[in-house]
């Protein structure tokens, strides 16, 4: 699979303007929350929500 890189001011303004939804990508939840961005999700948080999400929502993942 090809992993599309961008840069932090696309992915800041897609969650902005809630076009995407930023994870973090680490599976430990005390990491997540060491490196917590505005705007995002654990990892956990975002597999329980996966299966309700709209087929073409945008997901970006990131880890520090």
């Amino acid at each position: 699979m090809d992993v599309q890189r961008i840069s932090v001011g696309d992915a800041r303004r897609k969650v902005q303007a809630k076009q995407a939804l930023l994870v973090c990508a680490y599976e430990d939840a005390a990491k997540c929350r060491m490196v917590n961005l505005e705007g995002s999700i654990p990892l956990t948080s975002f597999r329980s929500e996966a299966a309700s999400l709209p087929k073409d929502q945008e997901i970006i993942f990131f880890c520090a």
